[in-house]
């Protein structure tokens, strides 16, 4: 970890909303947060709703310093490599560290893009992504990111009950791996470490956003000593009020300089207040949301067109394609 003149800057971690009890329901923004808070830098949560699909989403920004989900191996790398914060400074050449941690960036991380997408009804990954959305633009989108999935973990028709067992296979390898080497320790290294962070917040994400009924879940649960290391840390890591709490903050939608808004319950009209005439800048704003969201619709429906006319014989969507049951 960095020294104190680190601690005295001002950070923001722009994440996915929260929801199911956690304090940003993303499985690749809850690692980030969760590291945050295991190096004790204090930072603000700030909330992208706008686009769901954005592979920068999270990133850290302090001043004119950004890092991006999407650049150098994602946000926790970016902050190791530009001298930001490291808690793995003593740990990153035991060879245990590094397999360990590829195990569950890659094994652990198929499997839970699998639940989230393939595995369940879609309704966690709704909730998370496209609830804030015009239905008709979420759906498409949804429907997008399934088929993006499946290209990404190489599931086809004919594969994909073979892929789907490899896939458990490999996250229950995973998870006897990582209790075996946790044992009843506080910590995998004895220290807080990326690698703690990352299984953390996949454990969290899995216990809390998964159904019950997720094979996953049952997966992870039936390693009593993984489940009690993320409830033991779950008060220092996930609730507000611990030495580094983060700042929780949903920006107003008229924002120009950023265009998120606040959550749907936050919706309600106060008809005392004056109704005051809105500036050019808003109304300049408004104009352009409006044109972003039909700009968005549009493009979903041609991309949709095209992919069924290309991939008729590739892709089937019929009713034998149980991925796309939405009951």
């Amino acid at each position: 970890m960095e020294g104190a003149s680190e601690r005295e800057r001002e950070f923001t971690l722009v994440a996915r909303k929260p929801c199911f009890g956690l304090p940003t329901a993303c499985p690749h923004c809850l690692p980030v947060f969760i590291y945050l808070k295991l190096a004790k830098i204090p930072f603000r949560l700030d909330f992208n709703l706008t686009f769901p699909d954005s592979d920068q989403v999270p990133y850290v920004e302090s001043g004119a310093y950004v890092a991006y989900n999407n650049e150098k191996g994602g946000v926790i790398e970016s902050l190791k490599e530009d001298g930001i914060v490291d808690l793995d400074l003593e740990l990153r050449s035991l060879p245990e560290f590094i397999s360990s941690k590829a195990m569950i960036s890659s094994w652990l991380e198929e499997a839970i893009i699998y639940e989230l997408w393939l595995g369940s009804d879609g309704t966690s990954a709704h909730n998370i992504y496209y609830a804030d959305l015009p239905w008709p633009v979420g759906k498409l989108l949804y429907l997008k990111q399934i088929r993006s999935v499946k290209q990404r973990l190489g599931i086809t028709k004919d594969n994909a009950e073979r892929r789907e067992a490899e896939i458990y296979r490999r996250a229950n390898i995973a998870y006897e791996a990582l209790s075996i080497m946790l044992g009843e320790d506080d910590f995998f290294f004895g220290r807080p470490s990326s690698l703690d962070a990352i299984f953390l917040g996949h454990a969290h994400f899995t216990l809390q956003a998964l159904p019950e009924i997720s094979l996953l879940r049952n997966r992870l649960v039936e390693h009593g000593n993984l489940v009690r290391y993320a409830e033991k840390h779950k008060s220092e890591c996930l609730e507000a009020g611990s030495s580094s709490s983060s700042d929780m903050h949903f920006p107003p939608s008229s924002s120009a300089s950023a265009p998120r808004q606040g959550p749907s319950h936050w919706s309600s009209k106060h008809k005392s207040k004056p109704k005051r005439e809105k500036t050019e800048e808003e109304k300049t704003f408004r104009k352009r949301a409006k044109y972003f969201l039909a700009a968005q619709f549009t493009a979903v429906l041609l991309f949709l067109t095209i992919m069924r006319r290309s991939d008729d014989n590739e892709l089937d969507l019929d009713d034998d394609d149980g991925d796309l049951d939405y009951e």
